[in-house]
């Protein structure tokens, strides 16, 4: 590295760790600006090597390496306040993106009374059968669309929707209990109270309702 980049160095270093040492104020200890004064010392007196160099391109590349040791040596006391900053901006950037992700949630758009209007399915307990609609069981409201039920369950299969019954699919986060029947049926309970059967044809599905069955291996077999 030539004596030029070293200097080139040195004045990024003096911005980076000199000024977050003056200008941190109550947040810096009284240790973290004796370190500052040791580091504004050693970059000086790097600065001044450097410019000898400048001036005696004799000086050897093994005197420039060992300033270039020093000064990433210097910069560790020095270095405490900016991470503490960046950890407050990360914290603030990662609080950023956590709102990002809820409002890029799934949502469905459909036709309703010639309005086009959006949901998030997250807020959908179930798709009912109704002739050649649907009924999307939406909290407070519930909407008709015109799709048929297998079209729905296959549209909604990838968003954590299961089929349950010929006639009703089920949102998974949405289901709270499931009670089995002496029949080989179950009984299965939606967030708000609502109740379904969920027939033997369609039992299998009741595995994707958990990631973890506990107790419960003959359950939904």
């Amino acid at each position: 590295m030539s004596a030029r980049e070293i200097l080139d160095q040195q004045a990024i270093a003096r911005q980076m760790f000199v000024q977050p040492a003056s200008h941190a104020g109550r947040d810096v200890s009284a240790t973290s600006m004796r370190g500052a004064s040791i580091d504004s010392a050693k970059l000086m007196r790097d600065y001044n090597l450097s410019s000898t160099a400048l001036a005696s391109p004799a000086l050897s590349s093994t005197a420039l390496a060992s300033t270039k040791d020093e000064l990433c040596e210097a910069g560790g006391t020095s270095l405490l306040p900016v991470v503490r900053l960046d950890a407050a901006n990360l914290m603030r950037v990662l609080q950023h993106l956590e709102v990002s992700a809820k409002r890029q949630a799934p949502r469905i758009a459909f036709k309703a009374k010639s309005k086009i209007l959006l949901l998030d399915l997250a807020d959908i307990l179930a798709v009912e059968a109704e002739g050649n609609y649907v009924s999307l069981q939406h909290r407070p409201n519930s909407y008709l669309v015109h799709e048929s039920l297998s079209s729905m369950a296959e549209k909604l299969k990838p968003y954590g929707f299961i089929r349950i019954h010929r006639s009703v699919i089920v949102n998974i986060s949405a289901v709270d209990e499931i009670q089995p029947l002496s029949t080989g049926e179950y009984r299965l309970r939606v967030k708000g109270g609502k109740e379904y059967l969920v027939t033997r044809t369609y039992k299998h599905n009741l595995r994707d309702l958990a990631q973890l069955w506990v107790g419960s291996e003959r359950l939904c077999g």
